[in-house]
C-alpha cells in the first residue's frame, strides 16, 4: 500500500509540473491560414540551397509553390502583380530540415510522462513516430525562428525502434504537419564497445562481449522479416514483418544507427547480403571510409559536429573536419545533431563546417537539399526552384552565423508562419524588468 502510494504521489507531481509549466508558458502560435494571392520578394540576395546565389533578385510564389525566380528581374514588380515586400539589404534561404530528431516525441526530458521516443521492448518496427507527433510542443516554435521548418520526427531505443516520418512544424495536429507518414525504419546496430561513467565524467571503453550474440538476434529478425515479405500472403498478419515490407521492395529505407569504423562495415555487408537500401546515421567514423561510401553509394546523416572526437588519439578538430572529407569524397550526406530542443543550433553546426573545409552554399546544402534527397523529397523540397513547395526564410545576417542570424520572415508551402516563441516572450518580459534593451 505504501508503495502505490508512493507511486502515485510521484504520478500527481509529475502532472503538477507538466501543469505548472504549461500555465506558464505563451499559448503555442496559430499556425497560419493558406497563401491568400501572390507574393513577391523584391532585392533579396538568393541562396538557393543548390549551391547557386542570385544577387539582387525576385522570388514570387502563389498557391504554396514558387512561380517565379529570377536574378536582376526583366519584368517591374508592382501591387497589382500581388502582395510586393522589398527585401533590400536581406537574405533568402531554403526552410532548414532536421534528421533524426525525436522532436514532438519528447517535451521535458526530466518528466517521464511527456517522453513518448521509446516503446517498450527490442523490435518495434510497425511503432509510428507520426502517431506520436506533438504539434502543440512548447519547443517547435524555437526552431522555426532559428529556420528549421522541416523534421524527420524518429522513435529511438531497442534493436528496431520503429518506423519515422517527415514533418512540417506548423500544424494543428499530426496529419496537417505530415509530409511523409513512413519515411523509413531506424535500427540501433550494437556496439562493440561501452562506455563507461557518463558524459560529465567518462572513465574510457571496454569490449561489448555480447556483440556477436546481438547482431546474430538483430540479424536473424532482418532476415525473418525479408522471408515474410518474400513470401506474399500470410494466413496470420505479423504487423511488425508488415511494417518492413517496404524495405524490401526500396520504397522505403533502413536507417541505421552505427558509429564506429568495423561496425559500420559489418552494416554495409549485411545491407548487401539483404538487398535493402541503408542510411548510416550518426557515423562519426564516416570519414574513414568516405571513398567506399561514395562508390557504393551509401547516404548519411552525420550527427553533431559540435562534439569532441571518438578516439584519444583523434584530431582535436575532427568533428568539424568530417563534413568537408564526406564532401571531397562524393558522399551524399547531410549534418543533423540527433535530438530535440538542440535542433535550434543546426545551422550554426552548419557554419562551424564552413570553417573547416566547406564552402558556405556546401555548408547550407547540408542541411536542406541533401537531407531533402535523403528522404527522397528532393521534388518537393530542400532548394528553391520554380514549382517546389515556397518554403524560405528571410533573415538579416548569415543563416550560418550565431552573431548575426536573425529571422525576420518564414513561410512554409507559402504560408507565413509566426516566429513567436516561449522564449521570446521571456526574453521580452525579463528585458522589461531589468531595464535591459
Amino acid at each position: 500500500m505504501k508503495n502505490i502510494k508512493t507511486f502515485l504521489s510521484c504520478v500527481a507531481l509529475a502532472f503538477s509540473f507538466v501543469q505548472l509549466s504549461n500555465a506558464q508558458a505563451p499559448d503555442v502560435p496559430t499556425p497560419a491560414p493558406a497563401q491568400q494571392g501572390k507574393i513577391y520578394l523584391t532585392n533579396a540576395t538568393i541562396h538557393t540551397g543548390g549551391g547557386r546565389v542570385l544577387q539582387n533578385a525576385t522570388i514570387g510564389f502563389e498557391n504554396g509553390k514558387i512561380i517565379f525566380l529570377e536574378e536582376n528581374p526583366s519584368i517591374k514588380t508592382d501591387a497589382t502583380m500581388g502582395k510586393v515586400i522589398d527585401c533590400r539589404g536581406k537574405q533568402i534561404y531554403p526552410g532548414v530540415i532536421s534528421t533524426n530528431t525525436y522532436l514532438g516525441l519528447s517535451e521535458i526530458e526530466a518528466v517521464r510522462a511527456t517522453n513518448d521516443a521509446n516503446e517498450v521492448g527490442l523490435f518495434n518496427p510497425n511503432v509510428k513516430a507520426i502517431v506520436s507527433y506533438n504539434t502543440d510542443s512548447r519547443v517547435t516554435p524555437t526552431l522555426r525562428s532559428n529556420g528549421v521548418l522541416y523534421a524527420q520526427v524518429a522513435p529511438q531505443g531497442g534493436y528496431v525502434s520503429g518506423t519515422s516520418a517527415v514533418v512540417q512544424l506548423d500544424a494543428w495536429n499530426w496529419e496537417d504537419a505530415a509530409v511523409k507518414n513512413e519515411d523509413g525504419v531506424f535500427i540501433n546496430w550494437p556496439s562493440m564497445f561501452k562506455v563507461k561513467g557518463w558524459w560529465a565524467e567518462p572513465q574510457g571503453y571496454e569490449l561489448n562481449k555480447d556483440y556477436d550474440k546481438q547482431v546474430n538476434d538483430l540479424k536473424d529478425y532482418l532476415k525473418d522479416a525479408k522471408s515474410y515479405a518474400d513470401a506474399g500472403a500470410h494466413e496470420k498478419t505479423n504487423l511488425g514483418f508488415e511494417a518492413m515490407k517496404g524495405l524490401f521492395d526500396k520504397s522505403k529505407s533502413l536507417y541505421v544507427n552505427v558509429n564506429y569504423v568495423k561496425e559500420m562495415q559489418n552494416v554495409i555487408a549485411f545491407a548487401e547480403e539483404l538487398g535493402v537500401n541503408i542510411v548510416l546515421v550518426g557515423a562519426k567514423d564516416s570519414y574513414m571510409i568516405a571513398d567506399a561510401l561514395a562508390k557504393k553509394k551509401i547516404p548519411v546523416i552525420l550527427s553533431k559536429c559540435h562534439d569532441l572526437p571518438t578516439y584519444d588519439d583523434e584530431d582535436i578538430q575532427q568533428p568539424y573536419k568530417t563534413p568537408a572529407i564526406l564532401q571531397k569524397a562524393g558522399v551524399l550526406y547531410c549534418i543533423s545533431i540527433g535530438a530535440f530542443w538542440q535542433e535550434r543550433n543546426l545551422m550554426f553546426e552548419a557554419g562551424t563546417a564552413a570553417t573547416y573545409g566547406l564552402t558556405k552554399e556546401e555548408a547550407l546544402s547540408a542541411i536542406t537539399s541533401t537531407p531533402a534527397k535523403i528522404l527522397k523529397l528532393d521534388n518537393q523540397i530542400g532548394t528553391l526552384e520554380k514549382g517546389k513547395e515556397a518554403s524560405l526564410l528571410v533573415t538579416t545576417g548569415d543563416l550560418l552565423d550565431m552573431k548575426t542570424s536573425t529571422i525576420e520572415q518564414a513561410y512554409i508551402s507559402g504560408r507565413q508562419i509566426d516566429l513567436n516563441n516561449k522564449q521570446k516572450a521571456l526574453n521580452d518580459k525579463f528585458s522589461k524588468k531589468y531595464g535591459v534593451n
